[in-house]
């Protein structure tokens, strides 16, 4: 076998095939838009190469088939909570049903970020933000929503036998958006309803500018300082608003107000995964056409959840429940969706794996795992430490 490290537009082509390859006949694989791949490797594009570097290589077998990649990264700003040595990141891993092959990869990819200076390996996680492309599936192999991670079973083994612990776990939850909601939230619900202080509305795009205040307001009390998130700027929620103004359905994102003070947020938006699973990895013109078509068709049925949050002094008095079933009147009502999941929760956040349980009758829909290879193997190995 032989690693070829990405260094020009061939390789960097193969680096993306080998995903394709070695994914394109398992059910639930929905291949990403090659744009966006190659964008995390772009200096120009990512803003982790202001603060880190990466490096990739492709491996291919004696018979020059391509059967695994896999990326390296440092970045100054990587540091979960507890940390008391630096860690570097791998991702974008794909390998054959092969041990020897997942070793030569996880094998150079050690060696690269020792010689950064780091100590220790977290993956497969981004060259970036949490959003995207963090963590392995071990349970719930059908189609990921949009930015999320896919593999085949066997590769849980492939972690495990280099020598991979669990660092956390990623829990995603779905619910059925047209079910009753339980008569638990409803009374709760109630309680809320009857204060005139509390309010529920649905965004609207022509006020974008009002809802991004909105919104900043309430994540920088809820989260930031959190687990190492930072403070948002409005400018920040009003770019990041209107690049999703395309895709929103103002139906499903929701805020509510004690008098006129925003201190709940609730986002959810169409899974672009829905229109991308019909697009083999391009989005130029006839693409843009089609996903304008199939919008307007209104084919995509999934619903992803990107944010639920209350401010710290409303929390525990029923504006979960309150801000659920006011959503729950026009979702369930006046919109197409059959199947909502949300983002991943790590499990060392009960409060939200808590919010996420409260939201009418759900379930664990799959479960990622972040994992973590200590280069001293001497060293006692702790998991993510738990948020409170």
């Amino acid at each position: 076998m032989q690693l070829i490290e990405v260094r020009d537009k061939t390789t960097a082509g193969d680096f993306i095939r080998v995903n394709v390859e070695l994914n394109k006949g398992f059910p639930g694989y929905i291949r990403p838009l090659d744009a966006e791949i190659n964008e995390v490797f772009d200096p120009g594009k990512n803003k982790a190469f202001r603060q880190g570097k990466c490096i990739r290589w492709i491996l291919k077998d004696d018979e020059g088939r391509l059967c695994g990649r896999i990326a390296a990264f440092t970045n100054k700003k990587y540091r979960n909570k507890g940390d008391e040595f630096p860690a570097g990141g791998i991702g974008f891993f794909d390998c054959i049903r092969n041990q020897d092959a997942a070793d030569m990869l996880f094998d150079v990819a050690k060696h690269w970020l020792m010689q950064q200076g780091m100590e220790a390996m977290d993956g497969p996680i981004n060259f970036g933000e949490r959003d995207k492309w963090w963590g392995l599936v071990i349970e719930g192999f059908h189609e990921p929503p949009y930015g999320m991670n896919f593999n085949q079973p066997y590769y849980r083994d492939l972690f495990e036998q280099y020598g991979f612990q669990t660092y956390f776990k990623q829990i995603c939850f779905g619910l059925d958006p047209k079910k009753p909601l339980s008569e638990k939230l409803q009374k709760r619900h109630a309680q809320v309803e009857m204060d005139p202080a509390f309010s529920a509305t649905h965004i609207t795009k022509s006020r974008l500018e009002k809802f991004a205040a909105d919104f900043t307001t309430v994540y920088n009390k809820a989260w930031a300082g959190h687990g190492g998130l930072k403070e948002l700027k409005k400018d920040q929620v009003v770019l990041m608003f209107n690049r999703m103004k395309p895709l929103m359905d103002e139906r499903t994102i929701w805020f509510v107000y004690h008098h006129k003070d925003p201190i709940a947020i609730f986002v959810n938006l169409p899974d672009l995964n829905q229109y991308f699973k019909h697009f083999n990895g391009r989005f130029g013109l006839l693409q843009k056409i089609h996903f304008l078509w199939l919008k307007y068709t209104k084919s995509c049925k999934k619903l992803t959840g990107l944010v639920f949050g209350i401010v710290p002094e409303f929390a525990g008095k029923g504006i979960d429940a309150y801000m659920i079933a006011e959503a729950a009147k026009i979702v369930q009502h006046a919109t197409h969706y059959t199947d909502y999941e949300m983002q991943w929760v790590g499990d060392f956040n009960p409060k939200m794996i808590n919010i996420a349980k409260s939201l009418g009758d759900s379930y664990i829909s799959r479960t990622l795992v972040t994992y973590r290879y200590q280069f001293d193997r001497t060293r006692e190995f702790k998991r993510h430490p738990i948020l409170h």
